[in-house]
């Protein structure tokens, strides 16, 4: 196992803020690594409310540079992103009982003045009961107020990430296992195996980054280096039900505890509800489920606003994650800081080791920054920084116009239905067509696995976005398994199984 290769910077975690560093680093010159031990995003940065935010909740606990930070960085990505990021109308139905109107009112004015000259619309209170956003409230609520924000695709958001980084020279490698590093003069010698293969090899970096989100802590452990920030896991959950109102437009409901859940449109059919906040005490490797109270907790905040009810039973989907905050030592579980904190540990001036606490999706890409900073004095850039203007793989769509891109792209592929169109169009944006890969009819993409999932799509998931077992491919690059039957699933099982041999 001899050390062959010399990188700057190995990264481990392949989440939203490994593969957002890998990005920046590799378009500032430095030779990147980025292993994640199973899939892009296979943990907390597919389980999130999948939402691009300043956090108008924050406001409460005196957060205002997180959120200024965060609603800037709101309107960077909606520029950046257009296809997989697009603008969210928030209902917040208001009951007196859990905040006054005042309050409301003073948190939502603040919220958009601390957003420099955004391009989505200002908060204003409506009456509901004249408001087509009031129909599937109940009667009693009568007031209330809008807001907007942005939805966003989190998992893809991580795999556009990672894309760019390997557009820009990185080499990036899923299910491989950091199993030891060391300090051996001026570098990191660190030994890597791939899980399929077991293969172990040998690298040297001159930094690294430990990104590992949930398992931050256990990576400072295994490198024998100490650090004066902890970690706090803190698990939340999320349910999906059928659609349970018509519209465009999400609600934010505000509970007698405090906490506030999301109910937001999901991919047309569906109804996405969350989050839910519990310490998560048990080692970041146990897999996080919802538990039945999570289930009734939120299916209760669901019936205490809505006029159609909802029980356990119509959950259709759910899913939970551990979120690595970084430990302000608050007591509930709601109120630990989402900002994050950058701990740079280094050997007399060398081989420095940078470990990311904390952080949200919304502001994944100024972390980068800060982060690409805080390693300034160990290299030569071949530029600055560079990310807040330079779209995403796929955002280039000409001033953001998604609509617009959508229609010609219609145009152009007749053959597709409006579905499978959409999806990809929001999937893919501009690289939609390497996809399609210069496809005139439906029988050019190959078998259909089902609801518009083709073999061209599958061999393109393998082959340009690491996609390699079923759920990567159903949960984390379309999200078709909320439609998938059992036997479209061991159809797409075979042909995948037969591609990887």
């Amino acid at each position: 196992m001899s050390a062959q290769t010399v990188y700057d910077l190995l990264i481990i975690g392949g989440g939203i803020n490994g593969t957002g560093i890998a990005r920046d680093a590799a378009g500032r010159g430095l030779k990147v690594l980025l292993v994640e031990k199973d899939d892009l995003a296979h943990h907390t940065s597919s389980a999130s409310t999948k939402l691009i935010h300043g956090g108008l909740r924050y406001l409460e606990y005196y957060e205002f540079r997180l959120v200024r930070e965060a609603l800037q960085e709101r309107e960077r990505l909606l520029k950046l992103a257009p296809h997989i990021i697009h603008p969210l109308k928030f209902v917040l139905p208001h009951r007196n009982a859990v905040r006054p109107a005042w309050m409301i009112r003073a948190g939502l004015f603040l919220y958009d003045h601390l957003a420099c000259h955004p391009k989505l619309p200002n908060a204003q209170q409506i009456g509901l009961q004249k408001s087509p956003f009031g129909k599937p409230l109940r009667n009693d609520i009568k007031i209330g107020f809008t807001y907007s924000d942005c939805a966003v695709d989190d998992s893809r958001l991580v795999i556009l990430n990672a894309k760019g980084a390997r557009n820009k020279g990185a080499d990036i490698r899923t299910q491989t296992t950091l199993l030891t590093a060391k300090r051996k003069e001026d570098v990191w010698e660190a030994v890597i195996q791939n899980n399929k293969t077991q293969a172990q090899s040998t690298i040297q970096a001159k930094a690294m980054v430990n990104a590992a989100g949930p398992w931050v802590a256990k990576i400072l452990e295994n490198l024998q280096v100490q650090s004066s920030m902890n970690v706090r896991l803190v698990k939340g959950s999320h349910i999906v039900v059928k659609k349970l109102f018509d519209g465009p437009q999400a609600y934010i409901l505000q509970n007698a505890d405090k906490r506030i859940v999301f109910a937001i449109p999901y991919h047309e059919e569906f109804t996405l509800i969350g989050t839910t906040d519990l310490s998560w005490d048990q080692s970041p490797d146990a897999l996080p489920k919802i538990d039945h109270n999570e289930t009734q907790y939120l299916c209760d905040s669901i019936n205490n606003y809505f006029t159609k009810n909802i029980t356990p039973q119509d959950v259709i989907w759910d899913y939970s994650g551990v979120r690595p905050l970084y430990d302000d030592a608050a007591s509930n579980a709601s109120a630990v800081t989402r900002d994050y904190h950058l701990d740079l540990n280094q050997n007399v001036g060398k081989t420095p080791l940078l470990s990311i606490f904390g952080g949200k999706i919304t502001t994944y890409r100024r972390l980068a920054e800060h982060s690409m900073e805080q390693l300034a004095p160990f290299f030569q850039y071949s530029r600055g920084a560079w990310t807040a203007s330079e779209a995403l793989p796929g955002g280039y769509i000409t001033n953001g116009d998604f609509k617009l891109f959508y229609n010609n792209f219609r145009k152009n592929v007749p053959f597709l239905d409006e579905m499978t169109s959409k999806r990809m169009a929001h999937a893919y944006g501009t690289d939609i067509f390497e996809v399609l890969n210069k496809a005139t009819s439906k029988e050019e993409l190959g078998t259909d696995f089902g609801h518009g999932l083709s073999q061209r799509e599958v061999d393109y998931l393998i082959e340009k976005e690491w996609a390699i077992t079923i759920e990567d491919i159903l949960w984390r690059r379309t999200k078709l398994g909320l439609y998938f039957s059992q036997d479209e699933i061991q159809t797409l099982q075979k042909y995948l199984a037969e591609q990887l041999q």
